[in-house]
C-alpha cells in the first residue's frame, strides 16, 4: 500500500490538502502559535538526536552521511515510525519542519525512510 505523506515548512500557510499534520522537531518553532500551526501530532521523539543536529548543521556535503545516521537513529523508534505509517495508510500525512532548506533537512529523510527508501 502507498504512503501519503508530504513534506512541509511548518511556517507555510495550512492547506487542506496537507491532511494530519505532524510537527517533527524537537522544539517548537520560534513565532508560530498553536493555532497558526494546526498540528495534529508534535512527534518531538522522532527528531534526530540533539548531537546528530549539530553535526550535521545542515552541511550538503554531510547530506548522506547524515541520512544513514538519522536511520540508524528511527530503527530504535520503532513504536513512532509505525504510528506515522499506520496514519499515512489511512490518509495524507503532512510532515511538518521548521529548517529553511526544503531538499536537504531531517524531514526529508524520515519521508524516505517510511517509504522504504532507506
Amino acid at each position: 500500500m502507498k504512503l501519503k505523506i508530504r513534506i512541509k515548512r511548518v511556517y507555510d500557510d495550512y492547506s487542506k490538502e496537507d491532511g494530519f499534520r505532524v510537527l517533527v522537531d524537537r522544539l517548537w518553532p520560534r513565532g508560530v502559535s498553536k493555532e497558526r500551526a494546526k498540528v495534529g501530532l508534535w512527534l518531538k521523539s522522532i527528531a534526530p538526536s540533539t548531537e546528530l543536529r549539530q553535526w550535521f548543521d545542515h552541511d550538503p556535503e554531510k547530506w548522506e552521511e547524515f541520512q544513514k545516521r538519522y536511520h540508524a537513529e528511527l530503527k530504535d523508534l520503532k513504536e513512532e515510525v509505525e504510528s506515522l505509517r499506520e496514519h499515512a495508510k489511512k490518509q495524507t500525512v503532512t510532515l511538518l519542519f521548521a529548517a529553511k532548506d526544503q531538499k536537504i533537512n531531517h524531514a526529508v529523510a524520515l519521508k524516505n525512510y517510511l517509504e522504504g527508501k532507506a
